[in-house]
């Protein structure tokens, strides 16, 4: 790939797609979770800490179905 020059484009490619999964899973596990609104705005500590967790999880999952596979 990196002889014909299309690999810059299947890693511009493939990031974009681990980068939509990551944010598509961030906002999946958070609302079946029951993460809202009203969560941040009645308790804000509560509410970094549960999405920080998410974002790791989510995280998890693309290294794992992206990277490492």
């Amino acid at each position: 790939m990196l002889l014909s020059g299309k690999l810059e484009s299947y890693l511009a490619e493939l990031n974009q797609q681990a980068e939509d999964t990551f944010f598509q899973l961030i906002k999946h596990i958070a609302e079946r979770d029951g993460i809202t609104e009203q969560l941040k705005a009645e308790n804000q500590l509560e509410w970094v800490s549960t999405m920080n967790s998410i974002r790791n999880r989510a995280e998890e999952i693309i290294f794992n179905d992206y990277i490492y596979s």
